[in-house]
């Protein structure tokens, strides 16, 4: 198999969350045709305790893939606050409980850095791909500093309040494009894409 002869294969993204399906597939569309978890006909909650993002990401991947038989891969993102020892971290979506509540989540972190002069924090990203049998592991991260008021109306979660190192605009704030680049996620997903190219480019595979 090679690039040209693999057209838009199917490849199931395990995820229910449709703003980070459209940001894969702007990333993904030249290899395959990438479905959430709702078009591939799954929609049980998958559970997510386990204690780090690399845990969660290799749950994810595994508990779809026996389920539905299918190269399957999911991540699991983190913000990781340097003045609140890396909180929220693996809980990242539910901080401020269970509801998965975005502007709660975020009022919570400003709440918490509120007079704090240390806001220095990263994005970290972990991808598990389950594909032809084997398991790989991609991750992705970005540093950036968080600001004291929301700013843009792009993106999800927190982005209307990290500023990554370099740039002005907050991720919200930012061109999709643009955002694929440089955020956490999008450098997992180049290492993902390099994968696939590298791998599915090779004589006999």
């Amino acid at each position: 198999m090679n690039l040209n002869s693999l057209g838009k294969e199917t490849l199931i993204f395990a995820t229910q969350n449709k703003h980070k399906l459209e940001e894969v597939n702007h990333l993904l569309n030249d290899f395959f045709n990438v479905i959430g978890l709702h078009d591939a006909g799954f929609g049980d909650d998958i559970p997510e305790d386990e204690p780090t993002l690399e845990g969660n990401a290799r749950f994810k991947a595994r508990y779809i893939y026996n389920k539905l038989h299918k190269n399957v891969f999911a991540d699991d993102t983190g913000l990781e606050i340097e003045a609140l020892n890396g909180e929220p971290g693996v809980i990242s979506a539910r901080y401020a409980g269970e509801g998965k509540n975005p502007e709660d989540n975020i009022q919570l972190v400003l709440k918490k850095l509120h007079g704090v002069e240390n806001r220095r924090a990263q994005f970290r990203t972990v991808i598990c791909l389950i594909f032809n049998h084997q398991e790989f592991l991609f991750e992705g991260v970005v540093k950036g500093t968080l600001l004291t008021e929301k700013n843009g109306i792009s993106g999800f979660g927190y982005d209307p309040i990290f500023k990554p190192d370099g740039y002005e605009d907050t991720f919200a704030q930012m061109p999709m494009e643009l955002k694929n680049k440089i955020s956490h996620r999008g450098l997992a997903m180049q290492k993902l894409i390099a994968f696939f190219a590298n791998m599915l480019a090779l004589p006999g595979i």
